[in-house]
């Protein structure tokens, strides 16, 4: 399987690299991990935006220069980000965290908690718009209630409950993928035993 989607990733590599074009494809699977990576050591929504457009736009320009070598053309990705996120601290960006700051290597994310913030962004993603708005500033710009009503033009509770219904529905989606996930595992489990005793 590993081998099909390599094979599949390499030819739309070359396909880009043939017709800039064709980088649409190889952008749509990436996109969520890498701005989830991005706003992980970033922590603000419109800078992680900034720096994922940076990153994609780097990429399309030396797409001509990248050479297949076995590692995923993700890790090609995730090492422009690394340096774009650099280049960002290194330019007194005010957005940064102190503790970002103090020690940006602290903060490397694990490929399982790059999957857990891509998934979500997918699930905020699918909110409806006023609860999506609600959750993106308050978790994603920390902003408090009372701004969020001032820039919404809604009051502090009809906030707290866009805000409220918004959490309630990521939980639900959440604990659906988590069951479908569990299951999966479930049903290999038991063909691996199956194969096992046969």
């Amino acid at each position: 399987m590993k081998a099909v989607l390599e094979a599949n990733e390499r030819r739309l590599i070359e396909a880009a690299q043939q017709d800039p074009i064709r980088f649409g494809a190889l952008y749509e699977i990436h996109f969520e991990r890498v701005y989830a990576y991005v706003a992980r050591r970033l922590g603000n929504r419109e800078a992680a935006e900034d720096v994922t457009s940076e990153v994609f736009h780097q990429a399309l320009a030396n797409l001509a220069r990248y050479e297949w070598r076995g590692a995923p053309f993700g890790a090609w990705l995730m090492r422009i980000a690394s340096n774009a996120i650099a280049d960002r601290w290194r330019r007194g960006s005010r957005e940064q965290t102190d503790a970002l700051a103090s020690d940006p290597a602290s903060a490397e994310p694990s490929p399982v908690e790059i999957e857990i913030r891509a998934q979500l962004f997918r699930l905020v993603q699918e909110l409806p718009i006023e609860q999506r708005k609600v959750v993106q500033m308050r978790f994603g710009e920390e902003k408090s209630i009372r701004e969020i009503a001032q820039v919404l033009g809604r009051t502090e509770g009809a906030v707290k409950q866009l805000q409220f219904r918004g959490i309630q529905a990521l939980r639900e989606e959440a604990a659906k993928v988590a069951g479908k996930r569990t299951a999966g595992k479930a049903s290999q489990k038991k063909n691996r035993s199956g194969a096992a005793n046969a």
